[in-house]
């Protein structure tokens, strides 16, 4: 007589069916943490947000590091684990996964806000290059060292978006100091591995170290190169205008924009009468307690030279505001022709820009749309 096969229950059925297709739900974890943070992503400087990236780079540096312990040896047998501990080793991957996926949504975000359309691309090409490696037979086989690599892509990340935000300014030296900053924890449990483990130290400088000098030194070259965007500083807005008045707590931003350009901001059809001045109005989210300088560049498109600097206008900015410190500039001297404007911070990375086509008229009858700021 044939026994019947036990029966399987719903959970029993979704651990197999993980079990067989742990890898690529491992991926889909990955995916899915992109996913989530475009939802639940807040300010930069926010407590909260901070706090739940603290959070996430200690569970997938502890996930990580218990892995590095563990070696090649097989996992413990889930039967003989309390509950936690057995959901815990049958999920960490994914959990791991999850965790790298959210992190770098979020400082995918930042950096695409806080860049230029070009620099954001290639940031977010690298990051789908990054799920391709991760379901490629070819990176899987690298195991630890690749998983560490983003963590301390992540940890990098973090402190120099972190770092700033607490000195109250960017430039070289609070960059060199975020850079240090996220290197401590990887860093730190190396130095715990040699003062503790000694047999381990060597793999834990292949599998540890390697990959976060690696990171390191893209991110030094990528900052030299001005590839890296100026972070927490980004520009929500930014346009062309006839005038800007400040009155009491608003601006008044004048403007001749046919209502059907609404992809434009402002006049970025610049019709020019004698004495007009160009306008550009920009509001630029810094984090509160920031102060610091950024500068608006002008340039006019020669035939010869292509974009070629015409002015230079400093311009103090002060944090806190939750839509963004508003600022302007003007310029008076110009002439026909393509232009854009750029706004940077003293070092020369960009934060934003506009471009703008100026054209002169002589003086007819005109009537100014209102916008305000």
């Amino acid at each position: 007589m044939t026994e019947a096969a036990p029966a399987v229950g719903a959970i029993g059925r979704l651990k197999l069916y993980y079990e067989r297709n742990e890898q690529r739900i491992a991926v889909l974890s990955f995916v899915c943490g992109f996913l989530f943070d475009i939802v639940t992503v807040e300010r930069a400087d926010s407590w909260y947000a901070i706090g739940q990236q603290v959070v996430y780079i200690a569970v997938i540096l502890a996930a990580l590091t218990q892995m590095f312990f563990e070696g090649g040896s097989a996992r413990p047998d889930p039967a003989s684990l309390f509950f936690l501990k057995r959901w815990y080793y049958q999920y960490r991957t994914a959990l791991v996964h999850f965790f790298l996926g959210t992190l770098l949504n979020v400082y995918t975000i930042f950096f695409f806000k806080s860049s230029s359309l070009l620099v954001s691309f290639f940031f977010l090409a690298f990051l789908v290059f990054l799920l391709w490696a991760n379901e490629s037979e070819r990176f899987k086989s690298l195991g630890l060292p690749f998983k560490f690599t983003l963590l301390a892509l992540c940890s990098l990340c973090f402190a120099a978006n972190v770092v700033p935000i607490f000195v109250g300014s960017i430039g070289v030296t609070v960059f060199l100091v975020s850079m240090l900053a996220g290197c401590v924890p990887v860093v730190g449990v190396v130095w715990g591995i040699k003062r503790r483990k000694l047999d381990f130290f060597g793999r834990a400088r292949r599998q540890m170290l390697l990959p976060l000098g690696s990171v390191l030194v893209g991110f030094l070259v990528f900052y030299y190169l001005r590839l890296i965007p100026p972070v927490p500083l980004s520009i929500p807005f930014i346009g062309i205008y006839h005038a800007v008045e400040k009155t009491q707590d608003t601006y008044r931003l004048s403007h001749e924009r046919p209502a059907w350009r609404i992809w434009h901001h402002g006049d970025q059809e610049f019709l020019a009468q004698p004495g007009d001045k160009v306008y550009v109005f920009f509001r630029i989210f810094s984090p509160t307690r920031f102060s610091d300088q950024v500068q608006l560049r002008w340039y006019l498109k020669e035939e010869a030279r292509g974009w070629a600097l015409q002015d230079t206008i400093p311009i103090k900015i002060l944090g806190g505001r939750a839509e963004g410190f508003r600022g302007y500039g003007f310029k008076s001297n110009y002439q026909p022709g393509e232009w854009k404007v750029q706004v940077e911070t003293t070092d020369g990375r960009e934060i934003g820009r506009v471009y703008f086509h100026l054209e002169t008229r002589p003086e007819w009858p005109r009537s100014f749309e209102i916008d305000i700021e």
